[in-house]
């Protein structure tokens, strides 16, 4: 079972995050150019996979409780930062996103393009959390 639930939380990491950080990152250009469309496209794009997204810390917590490591500090930490990501694109990026895209958010898009990549470092380091996991005795 530790095999499927890990499959899953691997492949919804994959079609659910992936859209979303590179979403994510093409939208302050975008809206450096004014591209009202692309805007609307890029925050669809990032609520919709958002809400999919919504699978992988279900899954991985499934699996941490399969495999016995819900308090091994690699993955306390992988939690903390994925709920940091979370809460960054919810409260504050996505937003953004649609005042931006709605025409309403008269601001410079930098400082959007700088909270997407600490979005996209928090997912970056989570990555590197779930891979390396120190401390784990397995070896991996």
């Amino acid at each position: 079972m530790t095999k499927v639930l890990l499959s899953i939380h691997v492949l919804a990491a994959i079609v659910a995050v992936g859209p979303v950080t590179v979403a994510a990152s093409m939208f302050p250009p975008a809206a450096r150019r004014g591209d009202t469309a692309t805007l609307r496209l890029l925050h669809r794009i990032c609520v919709v996979y958002a809400l999919i997204g919504v699978a992988v810390p279900v899954f991985g917590l499934a699996t941490a409780a399969n495999l016995g490591v819900l308090t091994d500090a690699w993955l306390l930490t992988s939690i903390a930062l994925t709920a940091a990501a979370a809460a960054l694109l919810g409260l504050v990026i996505l937003p953004r996103q649609r005042r931006t895209a709605d025409g309403t958010d008269g601001t410079d898009p930098g400082p959007l393009g700088m909270l997407t990549g600490v979005f996209n470092l928090l997912w970056a380091v989570v990555v590197i959390l779930m891979i390396v996991r120190p401390g784990s005795t397995t070896g991996a």
